[in-house]
């Protein structure tokens, strides 16, 4: 378990814990999109549907993946 630092919308700190492998793909996902770790987590912040920030961050990670494959699937289906 990793404990991180955050900014939240550049104003407000705090910190979350993740596990490594969730942390890593929470990188990969903001350098793919060309942006901060923070901005990606302030993003899913004002977003998320679930009280605890942690579990926000894991939910979208399995949400951005499963959506990656899902669209595989279907453009291999073409």
């Amino acid at each position: 378990m990793k404990k991180i630092s955050v900014l939240i919308a550049g104003q407000h700190s705090t910190s979350v814990s993740l596990e490594a492998d969730f942390f890593n793909a929470l990188v990969d996902i903001a350098d793919e999109q060309k942006i901060s770790i923070n901005e990606l987590i302030t993003r899913i912040d004002a977003e998320r549907e679930v009280d605890n920030l942690s579990s926000a961050l894991r939910l979208f990670v399995l949400h951005y993946y499963q959506e990656k494959i899902n669209a595989a699937k279907k453009k291999g289906r073409k």
